[in-house]
């Protein structure tokens, strides 16, 4: 949250200077992001009424003529869409010749035909906010003609304040204020009140019962949707620019100015933390409002930003007083499907306004709606419905149940003090709001969960300067936390608030007593093979890369999966739209990113969302060489550095790693089908392995030779035990073996593993062979098998191990090449 260092020093005058704020808020547990130093305008911005605004025609210009002040009378020419529309009297922002702004001094220009004079500027081109949209207009009277607007827009730090999601009560200038002064033992000041109200308003308000239950669904209760609603009239608004000290408190809190009626609202808000929603009261009908959950399913409601939003029956509606059908929420459901028209939906309570009742040019007679509505029930809608303001953000956090009375009263005041509104006399509250209970805490249980002795007067003092109502003897606090502390229901929040108030830094340094319970004996075991998975793959040149879970059915349709099943009802962007289904197409994204040539080595573990459940996958992918050509050579790549890297893998988890070749309709459809394998990892099948298919690789705008790997974990290891190293010479036997040519190696390898015993070290092809002495169809394939025992073996011992593994091999059907 933005905040200007000048608005919380009023409400706290002897606010340390801004140099010494940071560790304090540090230490208030309200961390500064930042502090950004804002300059006022240049002294050549000068503050200048319209005389007069004519349009050009035959262009899309408009002429102002301006009183300048000691200047006189200038004349310029602006292409602003808002210029054609000024107002005799109207005050701008002047930028003379002689002036720049960035890098560009302005000047007099002509611009068809006409001798333009400086520039009347936007808050962007004046860096002291992000709106282009229009120049920057105040109120007729802001300002002497020829005023430098350095002294009206003064320099300022804005404070960047990071507020966590418990603490509510400080997203605004009056709430971060309230905590700060009761930190540093400061007074501190209110907010101006506006003009209470006496007697009863105009406004009629109805709220919906509380405790609804959805039949469809008897565990789901509605709370009661709102509790509390005030209403105010204002009449005669002369709705227009806002006053300049509004603006420029807007501006530096990151809010773009809009109109007086509009911007009141907003800066309440930030002032109190209470939004608020004003209407036109000539789209309450019947000066009636009622508060209602959506009339039927799917019902279409417009916004006053033009989108239109389907609504149902959990949906909160602010709606007119013309006649309707209200039904109940199980008569809503059981007419689903029959929408209704939208007219009459002033907004969706607590979101955003609707086109019906918004705040238009013409509009001088408004109703102030301030209320308070339950936090989840908002949360669920906005978040269905795609909707994130202001007001949701402080809504689902929670806000003062007891503020809104206060709040219209403030908007109405300000209204009649900046566009000359008169104020309704009386004021329509109705709800009864739940406000925080008595919380029975012990001085002795917070010594004991800090872990350090605090006297009981001072956490009683404490407490009182937070706001909170201390009443007990002795050790027993029995504390009322102040209606803006929603955050506060149990004792200890309470030990937590003394804490943060005496000081974190207070807190002693002491050793934590572990205690290992029996039911978490190797509850890291998961988190421990993944880390060490990280770290064996970093040391084979694997980058680790962490891509998001959603995809697409375009998508997946590119990279030959299996179409998504579980769909996002708030997509982030029209190409992540559901759940992965693989995790390899999150790879040949990333892939995409590294230059064409350049050694690309990506690892993922992630989690992806087939059909039937979630799952937990390790995906890796290899293109260009393995090391770079040098003028001693290189590493080139290609599938069998690929699975050399995937052999060391295993080795490096004491695993036993098998790779079988897949055939046919076997090969998955994103492999190439030459170059495709079937992972087996201690016996067990739990992947793939090969070459990216062609047409997937051009798919994904990926030129040359890339390799895939996707199983599921966790990888199953074994247990590893010393063993003394043989200092017994090795015993070296070739065998060629005869297979079929769709026989791989893997196969052959694994037959001989399982015949040679305890003695076999390593098992090592060194030649294939195909020609006249093979029949057709058919290769030889010739291993080396090493043997080494605890003594030296003799070829007794070894010889019976060879007959026994040609054996197997003639028993398989295969051939043994005798020459």
């Amino acid at each position: 949250m933005k905040l200007p260092y000048s608005w919380l020093q009023e409400l706290i005058p002897n606010l340390p200077p801004v140099a010494e704020l940071e560790p304090i808020f540090a230490n208030l547990g309200l961390p500064l992001e930042g502090i950004e130093d804002t300059p006022a305008p240049p002294a050549g911005v000068l503050m200048s009424t319209v005389l007069r605004a004519e349009a050009m025609e035959g262009t899309q210009l408009t002429k102002l003529t301006l009183d300048t002040g000691p200047h006189g009378e200038r004349v310029i020419a602006t292409g602003a869409p808002n210029a054609v529309g000024l107002r005799a009297g109207t005050v701008v922002a002047l930028v003379t010749p002689g002036t720049t702004l960035g890098d560009t001094e302005y000047g007099v220009r002509t611009l068809q035909g006409v001798e333009s004079w400086g520039m009347a500027a936007s808050a962007k081109e004046l860096d002291i906010g992000e709106s282009s949209a229009g120049i920057l207009t105040f109120p007729a009277g802001t300002a002497q003609p020829g005023t430098p607007m350095r002294e009206l827009w003064a320099a300022d730090h804005v404070l960047d304040i990071e507020i966590t999601p418990n603490r509510a009560d400080a997203l605004s200038a009056l709430g971060v204020a309230r905590d700060l002064a009761a930190f540093l033992k400061l007074e501190w000041q209110q907010p101006p009140a506006g003009p209470a109200a006496h007697g009863d308003g105009e406004i009629r308000v109805s709220l919906p019962s509380r405790g609804l239950t959805i039949e469809r669904d008897p565990s789901r209760k509605l709370r009661f949707g709102c509790d509390h609603f005030a209403a105010r009239t204002v009449s005669g608004v002369h709705n227009g620019p806002s006053p300049l000290w509004m603006q420029r408190r807007l501006s530096l809190a990151g809010m773009r100015p809009i109109d007086l009626i509009v911007d009141t609202s907003n800066y309440v808000m930030l002032e109190l933390g209470q939004p608020t929603a004003l209407y036109d009261r000539r789209d309450v009908t019947d000066d009636r409002i009622l508060v209602a959950f959506g009339l039927r399913q799917g019902e279409e409601v417009r916004d006053l930003m033009g989108g239109t939003h389907r609504v149902g029956p959990e949906d909160l509606l602010i709606l007119d007083g013309r006649e309707r059908d209200i039904p109940t929420v199980a008569e809503a459901f059981a007419q689903a499907g029959q929408p209704q028209p939208g007219a009459g939906v002033l907004g969706i309570a607590g979101i955003m306004g609707g086109d019906h009742g918004r705040v238009r040019a013409d509009t001088t007679d408004v109703v102030i709606e301030s209320a308070h509505f339950d936090p989840v029930l908002l949360r669920r809608t906005s978040t269905r419905l795609g909707l994130k303001t202001d007001a949701v953000y402080r809504y689902e956090r929670g806000v003062d149940p007891l503020l809104s009375p206060k709040a219209a009263d403030r908007v109405a005041g300000l209204l009649a003090e900046c566009g000359g509104g008169q104020i309704e006399a009386g004021a329509t509250v109705v709800g009864e709001p739940e406000i925080p209970g008595e919380i029975a805490a012990s001085a002795d249980a917070i010594h004991a969960l800090l872990g350090m002795e605090i006297d009981t007067a001072e956490m009683r003092a404490i407490l009182g300067r937070l706001g909170c109502v201390v009443a007990g003897e002795g050790d027993t606090l029995k504390v009322v936390p102040p209606s803006w502390r929603v955050d506060m229901n149990i004792w200890q929040d309470v030990a937590e608030e003394v804490a943060r108030l005496h000081g974190y830094a207070e807190l002693p340094e002491t050793l934590p007593t572990l205690r290992v319970h029996e039911s978490n004996l190797g509850a890291s075991a998961a988190n421990d093979s993944r880390q060490d998975l990280r770290r064996t793959l970093a040391g084979l040149g694997f980058q680790e890369v962490v891509t998001y879970t959603f995809t697409s059915d375009e998508e997946a349709q590119k990279a030959r999966t299996e179409a998504p099943g579980v769909r996002l009802r708030n997509p982030l962007t029209a190409d992540r739209t559901a759940l992965r289904t693989a995790l390899y197409p999150s790879l040949l994204r990333a892939a995409l990113a590294h230059p064409k040539g350049e050694r690309v080595l990506l690892a993922e573990q992630g989690r992806i969302f087939p059909k039937g459940g979630e799952a937990e996958r390790l995906g890796l992918l290899m293109r260009g060489p393995l090391a770079p050509n040098t003028f001693q050579g290189g590493v080139a790549g290609g599938y069998s550095v690929f699975r050399g890297l995937i052999e060391t893998l295993a080795a490096s988890q004491g695993a036993e790693l098998e790779i079988r070749q897949l055939r046919g309709e076997s090969v998955p459809s994103a492999l190439h089908p030459g170059i495709a394998g079937e992972v087996v990892w201690n016996g067990q099948s739990i992947g793939w392995i090969g070459a990216l298919h062609p047409e997937v690789a051009q798919e994904f705008g990926l030129k040359g030779e890339t390799f895939l790997l996707e199983v599921a974990l966790p990888l199953s290891g074994r247990g590893w035990a010393f063993r003394d190293p043989s200092r017994a010479p090795a015993a070296w036997r070739d065998l060629a073996v005869i297979a079929p040519q769709d026989v791989g190696y893997g196969e052959i390898a694994a037959l001989l593993r399982r015949g040679a015993g305890e003695d076999l070290e390593s098992v090592e092809p060194f030649d294939v062979y195909t020609g006249d002495q093979i029949p057709a169809g058919q290769r030889s394939v010739a291993v080396r098998l090493v043997f080494r025992g605890a003594k030296t073996l003799t070829d007794a011992e070894v010889d019976p191990v060879m007959d026994r593994l040609m054996g197997a091999v003639r028993a398989r059907g295969w051939g043994i090449r005798e020459k």
